[in-house]
């Protein structure tokens, strides 16, 4: 049976994953143990420096400065302590994410519209992110004032695996999890990333399986199907 086409960002997103995404994925895994075995106390940095690089490689310098100078607005913001504050800075910079001439110029930058689509994507998550860190950084006590740097919204923002487009992580639970010191386990980290990829790979064809079978997006983008339809079959 074909495929729903009328799925835009289902079939947006597994392009992307097929051509980059999935391999820089791969390599902050890699990344991510190899740090853990040889400098542990230094895996938040070498993740923060390999999500950089990798946002330079998909979405070039300029997509990589417009993320920093977002995070560096809300950093600064943030000095004040006043969460009404934090918000407005954020719905400010997401605002500006919709300006014409300022879309026009992002466009400019790159040579499709996918790439201009995926830059829109990652900067309106990394809002999310830098807005989560801003206001624990309002919420702080003053003992706390070390685990909430520059240096560590960095580290926040740029964290792969909840890059372009999340879930999101509270800024707390992310920090916590990567101070946390465990003993490096072979067997372990095997049998977690088996778990892991398995579960990736039952919701992929599950969601392939629901496009190939139930036309949802097709449905509901012409109107007479929906409207020659009893209520009962609506339901």
């Amino acid at each position: 049976m074909p495929q729903d086409p009328m799925d835009f960002e289902w079939s947006y997103w597994i392009e992307w994953g097929r051509e980059r995404i999935l391999w820089l994925l791969a390599g902050h895994l890699l990344v991510s143990q190899v740090s853990r075995v040889l400098v542990e106390k230094y895996k938040p940095w070498c993740l923060m420096v390999y999500g950089m690089a990798a946002c330079w490689l998909l979405l070039g310098i300029k997509g990589l400065a417009l993320i920093l100078l977002h995070a560096a607005v809300s950093f600064a913001v943030a000095q004040f302590q006043l969460s009404l504050l934090t918000w407005f800075c954020s719905l400010i910079l997401l605002y500006t994410l919709r300006i014409p001439a300022v879309e026009e110029t992002k466009r400019k930058w790159y040579d499709t519209e996918n790439e201009y689509y995926l830059l829109l994507f990652t900067v309106s998550v990394r809002c999310l992110f830098c807005t989560s860190f801003s206001l624990e950084y309002c919420w702080q006590r003053p003992t706390q004032k070390s685990s909430h740097s520059f240096l560590w919204m960095l580290a926040y923002v740029f964290y792969y695996p909840t890059f372009h487009n999340g879930p999101l992580m509270n800024f707390d639970e992310f920090s916590k999890q990567m101070r946390r010191q465990e003993a490096f386990s072979v067997k372990s980290n095997l049998s977690i990333l088996i778990v892991g990829v398995i579960r990736i790979l039952f919701w992929w064809f599950l969601a392939e399986l629901m496009i190939h079978l139930m036309y949802i997006h097709a449905l509901y983008s012409s109107a007479l199907p929906l409207e020659s339809a009893s209520y009962w079959a609506l339901g």
